[in-house]
């Protein structure tokens, strides 16, 4: 083992921002993290036991204790839920004869769950060593039981286990693109590199992560900043539930990616970029490095760049299993070897970033985009959307359609069309933007995927009438609080309180008193945590209670009389009430939290 951690610290430089590359490594050759290679990384990188600990505890894919030599993971997203997966959950722990969340006696298997994989166009889903498994069914995991139990390595396990397909159904102007690699930095260099950035203004091109923060505006601030050195980095982290257009991009887009990236390089004066790809995509590995070698061998990347004396590479950075690292300031946490818990804002990246160096983030879309509008110009773009939103935005559409995948629309386009497109009959609701984001109604099918109606990062999640609303927003309040960083109090407390509120309501134990509780919690929560996912981490629970409150109220138990409530213990009566007795209780319970904790963590005091 010393030999083994002596080359991958050498092979990384002896770079301590390369702690979580070289902690992947170890985790994948002894399946855990040993007390040994602690100590050996502690001396070697010179970083504090604490923190290489506090690393390995942060990331859901690296251990402190030994896991299975075939390390399985299923995917808990709600996709996944509705495609059967808790019942192929148990056949998968029977046939293999370990528990959900424990080791097999003779160390040869663990499972697990996880959270979302990525691939919920193709679920039930999950990985084994952090390859993907795709459209899991009773069949497929005969198959791979008797695999592992023979012990035959993941490379001589039949392909068709591992297929990922990419379900392309409605190209548009970006995924119809003509593209020949090089074509948008030798624009660059033809026009000027003011006068491309002033085309990216042009164009319109807002992020399209999510935030829609006006690219060329972010670009110019970077490239303003007075600095030895600035950065590019795409965050190809599309944690988000019911998200994975990143996946296909970067699978048979990815040249287009990384002349957007080199395109900004240009703009901003940066000299080295990183592409930080979710753990869960670790199938996109070596043919990414592939793409990168064979843009370096054409001259695209690397020294004096089509002989314009111009420096650039890409290095890629794999995650390890943490939605928290899609927040920019939490990535670049974690792209420096760190726990990606995210930085107090300002300053902002574009002026202390990665390494404290200007920086722009951008995600994988909008790098696409403007290699393309580099190309093809501003104009080429805006002539095509919403006077506030222009150009086309892609989508991930899973759930109850017939046909789940990506689908690319101009801005403007109506959640009708989007349902008609990918087949989805007897809607009840749409999650748009994942979890995060907004619960749509079927009466709000003509609203407009748009900035300034609809904004989203991409994920539809489409639900029929079959559903249960309770059971949707009972999965997405856990993933949040299984996914809270814990960094906030308001956060961490209060994400846990609302999933412990949320399941008495969802089980048929609550009262109208603790739904005024619930969203009580969820103000608090929204209002009080220091990043975005506890600002958002309530969203399900409100956007639905919003809609629904009869099927919230019809989860409760049945009520003779409830001190303090009219008799039928109504929610709108318990809404009127002043003495909120059940309220008031959580209320006290996360200040209190806030009062012994609030000074322990920048930001807690609000």
């Amino acid at each position: 083992m010393k030999q083994f951690i002596q080359d991958l610290v050498t092979k990384n430089h002896y770079k301590s921002t390369h702690l979580l590359q070289v902690l992947r490594d170890v985790q994948t050759r002894y399946h855990f993290i040993p007390e040994g290679a602690i100590t050996q990384l502690t001396e070697l990188l010179n970083v504090p036991r604490t923190q290489i600990i506090g690393v390995i505890e942060f990331y859901s894919f690296l251990h402190l204790h030994r896991q299975g030599h075939y390390e399985l993971l299923i995917s808990d997203s709600i996709t996944d839920h509705m495609l059967g997966k808790h019942e192929l959950m148990a056949y998968l722990s029977e046939k293999l004869n370990v528990g959900i969340g424990k080791v097999r006696e003779d160390g040869l298997v663990s499972l697990d769950n996880t959270s979302c994989s990525g691939m919920c166009d193709q679920g039930p889903a999950g990985l084994v060593n952090g390859h993907a498994l795709t459209r899991l069914d009773k069949s497929k995991i005969d198959t791979i039981a008797e695999l592992i139990n023979q012990e035959k390595p993941l490379d001589e396990w039949p392909t068709e286990l591992f297929a990922v397909a990419d379900n392309i159904y409605k190209p548009d102007l970006l995924l119809n693109s003509q593209f020949t690699p090089g074509a948008a930095i030798k624009a660059v260099f033809e026009r000027g590199i003011d006068a491309t950035l002033a085309q990216i203004n042009e164009s319109g091109l807002r992020g399209r992560g999510g935030a829609g923060f006006k690219t060329a505006m972010k670009w110019q601030f970077c490239k303003e900043e007075a600095s030895d050195q600035h950065y590019v980095i795409c965050n190809a982290d599309e944690g988000e539930p019911g998200t994975f257009k990143d996946r296909i991009l970067l699978n048979s887009y990815a040249d287009q990616v990384f002349e957007g990236m080199t395109v900004c390089a240009t703009i901003i004066g940066a000299t080295e970029g990183y592409l930080y790809l979710r753990g869960e995509y670790l199938h996109l590995h070596e043919p990414l490095l592939a793409v990168l070698q064979q843009r370096r061998d054409a001259g695209l990347l690397g020294k004096n760049i089509l002989g314009q004396n111009f420096d650039f590479d890409i290095h890629i950075h794999l995650g390890a299993g943490a939605y928290i690292c899609g927040e920019e300031s939490a990535l670049i946490e974690s792209l420096e070897g760190k726990a990606g818990i995210p930085r107090n804002r300002p300053p902002y990246p574009v002026t202390s970033g990665y390494m404290n160096k200007p920086t722009v983030v951008n995600n994988v879309e909008t790098f696409m985009a403007a290699a393309n509008i580099a190309i093809n110009g501003g104009a080429w773009f805006a002539n095509i959307g919403t006077e506030k939103s222009k150009g086309t935005k892609i989508l991930s559409i899973c759930g109850d359609c017939a046909k789940p995948g990506i689908y690319e629309y101009p801005f403007g386009t109506t959640v009708r069309e989007i349902l008609k497109d990918c087949q989805a009959e007897d809607v009840f609701g749409i999650q748009i933007g994942g979890p995060s984001g907004l619960f749509i109604s079927n009466q709000e099918l003509d609203r407009k995927l748009a900035f300034e109606d609809l904004a989203t990062g991409g994920s539809f999640i489409i639900f029929n009438n079959t559903r249960n609303v309770l059971d949707i927003v009972y999965n997405f309040t856990h993933f949040f609080a299984h996914e809270s960083c814990g960094f906030c109090t308001p956060c961490r407390v209060g994400t846990s309180l609302l999933k412990k509120q949320l399941d008495k309501i969802h089980d048929g134990h609550g009262s109208a008193g603790d739904i005024v509780a619930l969203e009580e919690l969820c103000q608090l929560v929204k209002n009080n945590s220091h990043c975005g996912l506890g600002q958002t981490a309530a969203n399900p629970i409100l956007t639905t209670l919003e809609r629904y409150p009869d099927l919230y109220e019809n989860q409760l138990k049945n009520i003779s009389y409830e001190p303090g409530f009219d008799l039928d213990g109504s929610l709108a009566t318990a809404r009127r009430m002043a003495n909120r007795n059940d309220a008031a209780a959580h209320l006290e319970q996360i200040e209190d939290e806030l009062a012994t904790h609030g000074t322990t963590s920048p930001g807690a005091q609000a």
